[in-house]
């Protein structure tokens, strides 16, 4: 008898032994499971905290790489920076055909907004949605390009900065360097909006101050060297707008002007730091970063129609007295203690 209770005994505390055992595996089992949900739902929480953008540059030259530049700047000084933002970039070279498709790829990627680097890019992309919110950078005149209503209140899904060249700026600029200078060619590309309208601005500044303008456009960089070459016989000077055709093929501008020696006044400090005499420009580096902090503002919950569109229009002079004295241009004091920058 007492046997057989032993017995009964050892099969209890086996069958006991078993169920803990069990019950040790699924609680196990359910701490694994729960432990990888938590990590898995922290993996992807870490996802969703990649900022993804998309940047669409018309072109390569140095102004608009320096706007690009000062964007990425503008994002890291609000927080936004590698291991938080990815940056899907593009650049369609100076081809419209390139423009339109690179537009509708940058909105098919599933990017959070998307930026256009100068008026055709912008315009591509504004083309491309309606919906996804597009930051324009350095646009001279996004109402001119049909890319917002109205700089205060834009009313779609378009804000951004807008680089209003300082004209008048520009035109004083011109008397005090070289007073000898009578007739100014305004030499632009007759394929972007904003050439034309700041042709019509600069032109009426001149003539209000004595001058006279003569207009030179090209439908592309092709007839650069050839109108460049007729123009230098009919006038004393060249002008040059923010205009990213003339932009890219300016050392053509440059070289083409080497016999008549025409002093050369662009709108960008590169091209003054690559044979422009002189300018009045707007920072590239400046702009970019205020498009970054732009594109935050609008990541946090801003909406464009309701953002104002950023204008820098007052800028700073830029000269090269390398070029001066190649010219045999004196330049006054007054001028050079002004300047923001002086190229050596």
């Amino acid at each position: 008898m007492l046997k057989e209770i032993k017995r009964r005994n050892r099969i209890k505390n086996k069958r006991l032994i078993g169920i803990i055992a069990a019950l040790a595996v699924l609680v196990a089992g359910s701490l694994i499971y729960s432990s990888m949900n938590k990590s898995e739902a922290q993996n992807n929480k870490d996802e969703k905290k990649i900022t993804k953008i998309g940047v669409l540059q018309f072109v390569s030259h140095p102004s608009l790489d320096l706007i690009y530049k000062g964007i990425q700047d503008g994002l890291a000084e609000e927080g936004y920076k590698d291991d938080q933002v990815k940056i899907d970039f593009m650049n369609s070279e100076g081809d419209q055909s390139k423009v339109a498709t690179m537009s509708k790829q940058l909105v098919a990627n599933g990017n959070d907004l998307v930026v256009g680097i100068a008026t055709p890019a912008a315009q591509g992309l504004a083309s491309a949605t309606k919906d996804l919110p597009v930051i324009m950078a350095a646009i001279t005149d996004p109402i001119g390009a049909n890319l917002v209503k109205d700089l205060k209140k834009p009313g779609g899904n378009v804000t951004g900065v807008s680089d209003h060249n300082p004209a008048q700026q520009q035109v004083e600029l011109i008397k005090a360097l070289t007073p000898n200078v009578k007739t100014i060619g305004a030499l632009y590309s007759s394929s972007e909006d904003n050439s034309k309208t700041q042709v019509e601005e600069f032109k009426a500044y001149a003539e209000k101050a004595g001058l006279t303008v003569e207009t030179f456009a090209v439908p592309s960089t092709n007839e650069i060297a050839s109108t460049v070459t007729v123009m230098t016989s009919k006038v004393d000077a060249i002008w040059v707008p923010i205009d990213n055709t003339i932009a890219s093929g300016f050392p053509t501008v440059v070289s083409s002007n080497q016999s008549s020696k025409k002093p050369i006044y662009p709108s960008a400090t590169a091209m003054v730091e690559v044979g422009g005499l002189a300018s009045v420009v707007i920072d590239q580096h400046d702009l970019g970063v205020a498009t970054g902090k732009m594109i935050v503002q609008v990541l946090k919950g801003a909406k464009p129609a309701d953002t104002p569109v950023n204008v820098f229009s007052t800028g700073k002079s830029v000269i090269n007295k390398k070029i001066a004295q190649e010219l045999g241009i004196t330049i006054p004091e007054s001028v050079l203690k002004e300047a923001g920058q002086v190229i050596e």
